[in-house]
């Protein structure tokens, strides 16, 4: 019972440091806040506003009606209409347009004979990604196109015709994917931040020496510095999901206890390499420059961008050693495939073996410290 109470009065004093300190307050609230509606609407791989010219040598009905499919395509905006080659190369030098579609003049003859009807797209390769998405979009409306004018000339219908169907995400909205990345990123970016300051804010203060002489044990400070990240991990998890859910719309299809366990692990194995960073370093300043040493890693070995499929043997290796690669994977696949405990439990065990060997360690370290 006196330990209980040492951790509990130990939990309690952390919290009010945080919370008493203006620029704490400022970081835990206004940081996670901005960055999560600047990432649930900037972090976007969906492309909206293309800027398109197009360069119609054949101005026939055909012609005019694939423009059309194109310029009514909510993903393309029409800045420009040319007539000759000449004003190709300022639009695309100057980033004017992304893209320009040269229709050439035999193009309406071309289909009524039945013989492929060529459409030459200049891209701007710059931005090969973004090239990319709109070579995807553009090909979609071409398909659309050719099979609206078989039915409209009686013609046979195409041999092989791609009919696309999207489990999970049915619209293919990239926002579904982002933003429960972002309650993994952010509610890790505050608990390493709250745990990675603890122990170094003590020594800078004076007051470290003054906590080893106390009656409380190596472990009972682990504990009592554990819980204030826990707790501010948690409720600023919780309201980055009510944002997902109600603000950003992105659905929660499976169990919410599932998640919180996911949760709760994750926040254990970040406090316990927030802790270690922590025990490491003498001033606060060594502590910030270790959590984003950290940080940086963490999400690019994630998967929260990038598929880990696609980095190198390696590299994905060492990616099972980061507790955001599991967490990631449990957020994305309650809120979009619906799973529950059972679908769940090779990410909850990882996670667990890290926040128990980080804490293991992260109790040494405070052993040391303490000879």
């Amino acid at each position: 019972m006196k330990a209980f109470n040492r951790i509990l009065a130990l939990t309690v004093k952390e919290l009010l440091t945080i919370l008493k300190d203006k620029r704490s307050r400022f970081v835990l609230i206004v940081p996670p806040l901005l960055q999560l509606f600047v990432f649930g609407y900037a972090a976007s791989f969906d492309l909206n506003d293309i800027a398109v010219a197009v360069y119609n040598e054949d101005r026939s009905a055909p012609s005019r009606e694939l423009i059309a499919h194109i310029t009514g395509s909510p993903h393309f905006n029409l800045r420009a209409t040319i007539d000759s080659d000449q004003a190709i190369a300022p639009l695309i030098d100057n980033r004017d347009v992304l893209l320009v579609v040269h229709i050439g003049p035999h193009f309406s003859q071309r289909l009524k004979d039945g013989r492929q009807a060529p459409v030459q797209l200049i891209l701007d390769g710059r931005n090969s990604n973004t090239a990319l998405l709109a070579l995807g979009y553009l090909r979609s409306i071409v398909t659309d196109f050719n099979q609206s004018w078989t039915r409209q000339q009686g013609l046979p219908e195409l041999p092989a015709v791609l009919q696309m169907r999207a489990w999970f995400n049915q619209s293919l909205l990239s926002r579904w994917f982002i933003v429960p990345g972002i309650v993994a990123l952010l509610t890790l970016v505050v608990t390493i931040t709250v745990t990675g300051l603890s122990v170094a804010r003590e020594r800078e203060a004076g007051t470290f020496d003054q906590l080893l002489v106390t009656p409380m044990r190596p472990v009972e400070i682990l504990i009592g510095k554990s819980l204030p990240g826990i707790i501010i991990g948690m409720i600023e998890g919780s309201f980055i999901l009510l944002m997902a859910v109600f603000w950003f719309e992105v659905p929660l299809r499976g169990s919410l206890p599932a998640l919180y366990l996911g949760m709760f692990l994750f926040l254990l194995s970040a406090v316990g390499i927030g802790l270690m960073i922590s025990s490491l370093a003498v001033t606060q300043q060594q502590g910030i420059l270790g959590a984003f040493l950290f940080l940086v890693p963490s999400v690019i070995l994630s998967g929260f961008a990038t598929p880990i499929a696609n980095m190198p043997a390696l590299v994905q290796q060492l990616t099972y050693l980061n507790p955001l690669r599991y967490f990631l994977r449990i957020l994305r696949g309650v809120f979009l495939e619906g799973n529950d405990y059972r679908l769940l439990v090779d990410q909850y065990w990882p996670m667990a073996v890290i926040g128990v060997v980080t804490l293991a360690l992260a109790a040494w370290l405070f052993r040391h410290r303490m000879v």
